[in-house]
C-alpha cells in the first residue's frame, strides 16, 4: 500500500493511491487553505468509519437483514499540538428486518478486536466509544 501527493495550490495536496483512487486534501480557510477537500484528520475519520462499517458488514450481511447502515463520526482533538484525537464517537443507524441486538453488538466487539486496523490505531490515543440504534424497517421494504 503506498501514496503519493503532490503539492497543488495553496495548501493543497493531490494524493494518488497505489490502487488507482485520488483525493485533493486541503485545509479550511480560517487554517490557510481553500477548503477544496477534506482536512487530513477528517480523512483519519473517514478511514475509521469506513473501516468499521465494512468491517460490521462483512460479519452481518450474511446473518441479518439490513437494508441501510448509517455510520456517523466525531472526533475531539487535544488543545495543544500534535493535536491528535483524544476521544471519538461512532454512532451506527442499521436499519432492518428482525436485526438481533446481540448479533450486533457482538460484530461491533470483533470489528474493534480483530478486525479494524484504524481503529486499533486510534485506540493509541484516543477513546473511541460506540452507540447502537437499531430501526425496524417498513414491511414493504
Amino acid at each position: 500500500m503506498a501514496v503519493q501527493a503532490t503539492l497543488g495550490s495553496g495548501a493543497s495536496f493531490a494524493i494518488e493511491t497505489s490502487s488507482g483512487h485520488s483525493i485533493t486534501l486541503d485545509l479550511d480557510r480560517e487554517h490557510g487553505g481553500a477548503n477544496i477537500g477534506p482536512s487530513p484528520m477528517e480523512v483519519i475519520l473517514v478511514g475509521l468509519a469506513g473501516c468499521v462499517g465494512m468491517s460490521m458488514m462483512s460479519l452481518l450481511a450474511k446473518r441479518q437483514q439490513i437494508t441501510a447502515y448509517k455510520i456517523s463520526v466525531r472526533g475531539e482533538r487535544a488543545a495543544s499540538h500534535p493535536q491528535v484525537f483524544k476521544h471519538i464517537t461512532v454512532e451506527h443507524i442499521f436499519t432492518g428486518h428482525n436485526i438481533q441486538s446481540a448479533k450486533v453488538q457482538r460484530a461491533l466487539e470483533l470489528t474493534e478486536e480483530r478486525y479494524c486496523g484504524a481503529s486499533a490505531m486510534l485506540d493509541k490515543t484516543a477513546t473511541i466509544s460506540h452507540t447502537i440504534q437499531i430501526i425496524e424497517a417498513d414491511s414493504l421494504s
